[in-house]
């Protein structure tokens, strides 16, 4: 009776534990815990205003690629005028450079005829008393008639010679081609320029056309950016409520089942203490359970103690390789468990599962080990342990990112349990 007295204080200090941890989550330790933290509809709306939002800011992308689409072509056009400008400023300065050297050609063969035209005179003059036989010369046939002109020319050129004449008459269509250079080097100028002034204002117009799209595009980009920065913000809120409301549930849903398992285990705990308070009244040798199963002396009790401290640990994180105090892994939990009633065990399920006899499963009490795994050769194999509590439950610290909890023992990969002697 001194045995089942102890349980039941035991008993009485977990369950006042558990009940302290559900009042710490602000949850009732039996009734259902409720879900704190955003609610769905906030979700939705967070969710629904994060699709709106990206919805703008992919109008907005889908303009600003256009408007840079339009800029490229803009801009490649603009370059062409500019050039095809360029060209016809070369193409004008040669042309302004072609009338130039036709004027001084002009010049110089005016000049050159009339030189040769005052030889000629001061010649006939001398020869013939002052007369000037260039003025039928150059005349031209309409005065004084054909008969008239035709007559006073044989005369001038029957003073001057032959070949003066001739000479006077080649200067002289030389001068009638080069005037007609002139007049072609100067309509050609005249063109150039025109067609300048037109590449010039088209090149213009392109410039224009470009700088508006320029200040479009940056327009579109501003508004871009500001969309973007509402779609991160809306997106981070739909995150953080949707993380939250998560997080929520899973606090809650943790409570939740430590509420249920708390009651199953302090109902296995009742219907236990019911079975040794029979057993104990029958003589059954105080502290074994009859059957050949118990490790020694007091192992009901140290298994007691075990499994009740181990449940005072419920919560904290689970760490890899970790031995507590603030967190553990599973090998590391049972480990300090049972080091509390002197029994030392190795940091590893390996040496774990071999550190005392295995126990069937209709024969499991408080504090027994319970291994999950593959019995194989490799003690590897066997990867996973747990304490087990009553009522078909353990407390165990399950995996990276969760904490020590309170599960059923009845998984595919249970194969076996220990009493740790």
């Amino acid at each position: 009776m001194q045995s089942v007295e102890k349980r039941r204080r035991g008993a009485t200090v977990v369950a006042g534990l558990v009940c302290a941890l559900l009042v710490a989550a602000g949850l009732p330790a039996d009734a259902a815990p409720g879900s704190p933290g955003p609610s769905a509809d906030e979700v939705a709306r967070a969710s629904a205003e994060a699709r709106e939002q990206d919805r703008r800011l992919g109008a907005a992308t889908a303009l600003l690629a256009e408007a840079e689409a339009e800029l490229e072509g803009l801009t490649a056009r603009a370059e062409k005028l500019i050039e095809a400008y360029n060209g016809e400023l070369v193409r004008l300065a040669q042309a302004e450079e072609r009338q130039r050297r036709a004027d001084e050609q002009v010049r110089a063969a005016g000049a050159q005829v009339e030189d040769s035209r005052r030889a000629v005179a001061a010649l006939a003059a001398q020869s013939y008393g002052g007369m000037d036989p260039m003025m039928g010369l150059m005349a031209d046939a309409g005065g004084g008639g054909a008969d008239a002109g035709y007559l006073q020319r044989m005369s001038v050129m029957a003073h001057v010679g032959s070949g003066q004449a001739a000479r006077l008459r080649e200067l002289r269509d030389a001068r009638e081609v080069l005037v007609v250079f002139q007049e072609q080097a100067a309509e050609a100028y005249a063109e150039r320029r025109t067609a300048a002034e037109r590449a010039d204002a088209a090149k213009s117009a392109a410039e224009r056309a470009v700088a508006e799209q320029v200040a479009q595009t940056r327009r579109l980009a501003v508004e871009r950016a500001v969309l973007e920065r509402r779609a991160d913000a809306a997106r981070s809120t739909a995150d953080r409520l949707a993380r939250e409301r998560a997080e929520a549930l899973e606090r809650a849903r943790i409570a939740r089942e430590r509420a249920a398992q708390e009651r199953a285990r302090r109902a296995a705990l009742r219907r236990e203490r019911a079975r040794n308070g029979v057993r104990n009244g029958d003589g059954g040798g105080g502290g074994g359970d009859g059957s050949g199963w118990a490790s020694g002396p007091g192992s009901s009790a140290r298994g007691d103690i075990a499994a009740d401290w181990a449940l005072t640990q419920l919560g904290k994180p689970y760490v890899w390789a970790a031995d507590g105090p603030g967190s553990y892994d599973c090998s590391g939990l049972t480990m300090r468990a049972w080091e509390r009633v002197g029994v030392r065990l190795d940091h590893w399920t390996g040496t774990q599962w071999t550190s005392g006899p295995h126990v069937p499963f209709d024969r499991l009490r408080r504090g027994d080990l319970v291994f999950f795994g593959r019995i194989t050769r490799n003690p590897g194999d066997i990867h996973h342990v747990g304490m087990y509590i009553g009522g078909g439950m353990m407390v165990h610290a399950p995996r990276t990112g969760d904490v020590v909890r309170i599960a059923p023992i009845w998984r595919s990969d249970l194969v076996g349990a220990t009493r740790p002697t």
